[in-house]
């Protein structure tokens, strides 16, 4: 398992669009992924959990990877989250 302390970029936080691309890329791998905010875990596969969770810009966040590609994962979604998911 690694895992990367990260901050949310996105001006209007992770609302449907950013949280598509993170669940699309997230789906890429075979890892588990995982987001912790606060008290909440997300399934970062989920765009549903993912906008359900409410992560607005300058949270920070914790992404979480487990499983056989759980390094590429978390280095291919933490640039993603930094670069602002397309936005």
């Amino acid at each position: 398992m690694v895992s990367k302390n990260l901050t949310v970029k996105n001006p209007s936080g992770l609302h449907l669009r950013p949280a598509g691309v993170l669940s699309q890329t997230a789906m890429k791998f075979k890892a588990d992924v995982t987001i912790e905010s606060g008290e909440k875990k997300i399934n970062a596969k989920s765009v549903l959990n993912v906008m359900a969770a409410g992560i607005k810009c300058g949270t920070d966040i914790t992404l979480i990877c487990d499983g056989e590609d759980e390094a590429a994962a978390l280095e291919t979604i933490a640039n993603a989250i930094e670069s602002g998911l397309g936005e």
